[in-house]
């Protein structure tokens, strides 16, 4: 018995390191959630009363090309001495990639020179950088805690799969509520007869069209 209690002692010692490792949760809240990141891209161009000046279109376009723009990104027009001559054209350059031009374009803190115009692309990304810790192999769960990892699987395919990843953040906005369609679902499971009764029968298929 004398010999067994410092083993015991010796082995208890060292797995405290280990156990102040991972984060103390013993709830079902992840402590692994997505961050989000934005990214401004500015181009100034030169304007006309009538819209882009020569040349400006195909400038345009090489820009976009070369920041790979496509669904997901936000293009907006910054031409409040300009009005809105310019903001047609853009809006036509940007339906080949489709994108829509934004009715507001964000705060990008360098003035505007006179006869030009500041066309913004924001790009936003969602991921999950809590989850690449390496810590879960050698965690024990003595406090019945959650482990490290836990909830990177969800949060991190919700991350890769959102549209917008501003939705994140600020949610997203369905317009007005329909209540026909919002309560289609609910009427028909009222509605429908009991199995007992022949209800939510599944329908037969045969192959070969007989």
């Amino acid at each position: 018995m004398t010999l067994r209690l410092p083993l015991l002692a010796a082995t208890a010692l060292s797995l405290l390191p280990l156990a102040a490792c991972g984060p103390v949760n013993r709830g079902v809240e992840s402590v692994n959630q997505p961050v989000v990141s934005r990214t401004d891209y500015t181009v100034d161009v030169q304007v006309t009363p009538t819209g882009l000046a020569t040349g400006e279109t195909q400038r345009l376009r090489g820009w976009l090309d070369a920041l790979h723009a496509g669904y997901g990104d936000t293009i907006s027009v910054d031409d409040a001495e300009t009005g809105v001559a310019a903001r047609g054209d853009v809006a036509g350059v940007a339906a080949r990639y489709g994108l829509l031009v934004a009715d507001q374009a964000p705060v990008t803190g360098a003035p505007l020179a006179p006869g030009t115009a500041r066309i913004v692309v924001s790009r936003a990304r969602a991921a999950v950088p809590s989850c690449n810790d390496g810590r879960r192999s050698v965690e024990p769960a003595f406090e019945h805690n959650n482990t490290t990892d836990f909830g990177c699987a969800v949060n991190g395919n919700l991350a890769a799969m959102i549209a917008n990843p501003t939705d994140l953040v600020r949610g997203a906005s369905t317009g007005e509520y329909d209540p026909l369609t919002g309560t289609r679902a609910i009427t028909s499971l009222r509605s429908a007869a009991p199995t007992g009764a022949g209800g939510t029968t599944l329908k037969s298929e045969s192959s070969g069209g007989k």
